[in-house]
């Protein structure tokens, strides 16, 4: 199930890039902050896989971090191979921070 707070979120996503600087760029980033923030842990399976498109290029003010905590809310690891060359640099570093992470 994924509940409806995901759903927003996913809907205005991706976040947006820190380059924009634009006053609809600021505008996307409250909503996108807000809808965010909604979101309580912990994350479903499949809402963390769905979540998995909404990182954007960059930090984006933090969100991005945000996000990837969210997303390792879930109870699975959503990223458990490595994803190919030229993957989103967020899905590499939550496949990195799986990798390293103690496992029984």
């Amino acid at each position: 199930m994924i509940r409806d707070e995901v759903h927003e979120f996913v809907r205005l996503g991706p976040l947006p890039s820190e380059a924009d600087d634009s006053e609809d760029g600021d505008e996307a980033f409250d909503e996108l902050e807000r809808a965010l923030h909604a979101i309580d842990k912990p994350v479903t399976d499949d809402e963390a896989r769905l979540l998995l498109g909404c990182f954007g290029d960059d930090n984006c003010w933090g969100l991005a971090w945000t996000l990837l905590h969210l997303v390792e809310s879930a109870p699975s690891p959503p990223v458990t191979s490595e994803p190919p060359d030229g993957s989103n640099v967020w899905i590499r570093r939550l496949w990195t921070r799986y990798r390293n992470s103690p496992r029984p």
